[in-house]
């Protein structure tokens, strides 16, 4: 789960191992992180109530391979509906909390266990 939750369900996907970037890794290793990204989406999708799923890769602030999944709610409010969730002001979103969150997240590991 991606600490702050700047959108309900933000979740952060990482490789095992980390790597620097997606080309870092061979062909059938990038095809697994992005269909594990596209399973994740897939979980976050269905637990959520997202009406679209958005995938980031950059990397730039942080070398290392990670993926960012962000549930597009309904209910965000105008202006940020149609934005990348950087137009968050990620400073005033709240933390990753268990008690808020946890419930959430074990759907979310039990989804992806499956």
């Amino acid at each position: 789960m991606g600490d702050p939750q700047v959108l309900p369900g933000y979740c952060l996907l990482l490789p095992d191992p980390v790597v620097p970037h997606l080309n870092a890794l061979p062909a059938a290793a990038q095809a697994a992180f992005l269909a594990d990204m596209a399973r994740l989406g897939d979980a976050v999708f269905a637990r959520t109530g997202a009406v679209r799923i958005n995938y980031a890769l950059f990397g730039n602030v942080e070398p290392a391979l990670h993926a960012h999944v962000f549930p597009r709610l309904a209910n965000e409010p105008p202006g940020h509906r149609e934005a990348h969730p950087w137009s968050y002001d990620w400073s005033r979103a709240r933390p990753f909390d268990a008690a808020l969150d946890g419930a959430l997240q074990h759907a979310l590991r039990a989804d992806l266990a499956r």
